[in-house]
């Protein structure tokens, strides 16, 4: 069974720098070139159960629930692990070869559509995609004419990625605050630097709660409650952690610059802000 913190399949927190170092660098914006999916990780991450956790056990599936898919999302967002988790995710038991992360499913997701070019299998949804330039350099982007149909559940393990980017961005502002010194002290003693860091703390855990009981509930509202709180504790969280590193945060040496872009990809992502505000107020005056 998949645990927790196995969730990353060896992509945790500073992978994403060390890899761009390492292994294959990201494409630069706007270029031809483009990050390819590292099959090895996909097929680790298959292995570990994350695409078929909510799958049946009957079905050689994992057997668990919402709860438990969140909590491996969050980890993943944590690690910023790159690839089409959620669509390969929500394609297990129905695309041969998903649930053990032989296969690579890509799916419309709004008007998005990640991944497009490397995946294996592109569900319906995706006609007429054309490249769309992503400030992500590790999320290759399509863009489709008409938006996609919105899954509660997508939008709801979109939200748990976000969660995690957005603890990831917390954890590195605060390490940057206690190490780095000016003026002969920490600057983390300084007052408009704690407020940021306390400020990012307060959106992660109210995030962390609505998150949760969304997954409890499964409810649309809730849903779309924990959406919005956790694509702003994520965003405003990253950017946050940028202001506190400086300019060190944009280089390649620094992942915060890579929790940022990922973030606002995701943000984009079916089931945004404007469906949930829209969803929410529906809620509110029925």
């Amino acid at each position: 069974m998949v645990g927790r913190r196995a969730a990353a399949g060896g992509w945790g927190p500073g992978a994403p720098t060390r890899r761009s170092r390492t292994c294959q660098s990201p494409a630069p914006l706007g270029g031809d070139a483009q990050p390819g999916i590292d099959r090895g990780l996909w097929r680790a991450l298959g292995d570990l159960g994350f695409f078929s956790l909510r799958l049946a056990e009957a079905d050689g599936g994992v057997g668990l629930g919402l709860p438990e898919a969140v909590l491996v999302f969050e980890e993943a967002g944590r690690g910023l692990v790159p690839g089409p988790l959620v669509a390969t995710h929500l394609a297990a038991g129905v695309v041969p070869g998903a649930d053990t992360g032989e296969v690579v499913v890509a799916a419309a997701d709004g008007r998005l559509v990640e991944w497009m070019d490397e995946a294996d299998v592109v569900m319906a949804g995706a006609e007429g995609a054309v490249p769309l330039r992503s400030v992500d350099p590790w999320t290759p982007l399509h863009r489709v004419p008409a938006p996609a149909p919105t899954d509660p559940v997508a939008v709801l393990l979109t939200a748990a990625e976000q969660l995690g980017t957005a603890t990831r961005a917390c954890e590195l502002a605060v390490q940057h605050a206690r190490t780095r010194e000016q003026f002969g002290q920490p600057i983390g003693a300084f007052q408009a630097v704690k407020h940021l860091c306390a400020e990012q703390l307060v959106r992660v855990e109210v995030a962390r709660a609505a998150v949760y009981a969304a997954a409890v509930t499964a409810d649309p509202a809730d849903i779309a409650a924990a959406r919005l709180l956790a694509d702003e504790a994520a965003v405003r969280g990253a950017r946050d952690c940028l202001q506190v590193h400086g300019g060190m945060g944009f280089t390649w040496e620094s992942e915060v610059h890579l929790l940022l872009k990922r973030a606002w990809v995701r943000a984009q992502r079916g089931g945004g802000r404007a469906e949930s505000e829209e969803l929410l107020a529906a809620e509110l005056t029925a």
